[in-house]
């Protein structure tokens, strides 16, 4: 009795862990719009949770829009390499969408999910405001 309970828990755990990881998001501006998949860990839970956020957003070094969210993340995991389409975390709330792909210096970037689609309406210089909400 006590496996199958335990065996149903963490069948639970498991199930429950992977909500966050279907998650998605929808960024949308005045020149386009794009749905991101988020992974699952606790920077896009916390994320979630604080939606919808607008941000203000600048171009950096002509591959990624970079922007400051209202409120820290938690710390999790970092890499060095991203691709087109990447969403992340520079520090706790500089939020980032690559539209080129390239690699950061240490300590890297929190990966926050990926963009589904064409994000080409990004790959333009100048600041733009986008809205960051859960997509439907």
């Amino acid at each position: 009795m006590k496996r199958a309970f335990l065996f149903a828990g963490s069948l639970t755990f498991i199930l429950a862990g992977h909500t966050v990881a279907q998650e998605r998001i929808l960024i949308s501006s005045e020149w386009g719009n794009a749905t991101a998949r988020l992974v699952d860990n606790d920077a896009t839970q916390a994320l979630v949770a604080m939606l919808p956020v607008t941000i203000e957003m600048r171009d950096h070094l002509r591959q990624e829009k970079t922007g400051d969210l209202p409120s820290p993340l938690p710390e999790v995991n970092r890499q060095r390499d991203f691709s087109t389409g990447t969403i992340g975390l520079w520090g706790p709330d500089h939020f980032v969408i690559y539209y080129s792909e390239g690699r950061v210096p240490s300590p890297g970037i929190v990966i926050l999910g990926d963009i589904e689609g064409d994000i080409s309406f990004l790959d333009r210089p100048g600041p733009i405001t986008v809205r960051v909400e859960q997509a439907e």
